[in-house]
């Protein structure tokens, strides 16, 4: 079973044109994210998928990057296109994995990738993604922060830009000690043959209410396994967050 990292990486994000050729001091963002990825020995190869001849030429000068179209919707479909124009004639089986690493956290944690890629050791785990306890009040109540419940067996239920599950009887200030909450992080890991089908679901009603693509996945019946994990890196999603980059992590 192979493994390959993924990282999407568009230039016209409506937030952040330009993101991934942001610089953080020395380095460019998606060079960053690259080099932490690559860290990963569970990976045999990572590329970045763009539709940006910027990107492109620029990742080419440290690793590796394939040109993808423009008219991706999410990182789902692109890694889809990227995964069948691997370079080196890297092709993938049905039960290879492909993981689709975040173009916007240039501090990703290699031990994350290999904690994801774990999941797929039983062979049931068709799509695999991360959660982390929810420690910040403020986080709890941030729409920008996707909510995830799972079941005992570590399957996800539900995500959610709201705080779930409600409590009842309860101020929403005390929410926190009365139940232990799981924030998502956004790294996925599928299978090849998964990853195919997923690429060919229409828009679903839940996706559409919250702007979250796996509920999509979880109304076509698609299980999604959740590793739980203690790490939490800045990720950047506006010029803003570049100033909020605790020193340490540059």
């Amino acid at each position: 079973m192979k493994f390959i990292g993924i990282i999407p990486a568009r230039y016209a994000s409506t937030r952040f044109p330009g993101k991934p050729l942001a610089m953080i001091g020395k380095k460019s963002m998606v060079q960053r994210v690259y080099e932490q990825a690559s860290k990963c020995e569970l990976l045999s190869q990572v590329v970045v998928a763009t539709d940006d001849e910027r990107i492109l030429n620029h990742v080419q000068n440290f690793g590796k990057a394939v040109m993808t179209g423009s008219h991706h919707e999410s990182g789902t479909d692109r890694c889809l296109e990227a995964s069948n124009l691997l370079p080196d004639n890297l092709e993938l089986s049905e039960s290879d994995v492909v993981i689709n690493i975040q173009g916007d956290e240039p501090f990703i944690q290699p031990e994350q990738i290999e904690l994801l890629g774990l999941l797929f050791r039983d062979s049931d785990t068709s799509i695999g993604t991360l959660a982390k306890k929810i420690e910040d009040p403020q986080d709890l109540f941030n729409p920008n922060i996707v909510k995830v419940v799972f079941d005992r067996w570590g399957r996800a239920l539900y995500f959610s830009r709201w705080a779930i599950p409600f409590i009842r009887g309860k101020e929403q200030g005390e929410w926190l000690k009365a139940h232990t909450y799981f924030r998502h992080v956004g790294m996925y890991g599928y299978r090849h043959g998964v990853l195919k089908l997923l690429a060919g679901l229409a828009l679903s009603p839940l996706e559409k209410a919250e702007s979250l693509e796996q509920l999509r996945w979880l109304e076509n019946g698609f299980k999604i396994r959740v590793a739980q994990t203690t790490r939490q890196s800045p990720g950047i999603d506006t010029p803003d967050d570049l100033e909020k980059i605790p020193p340490g992590w540059v």
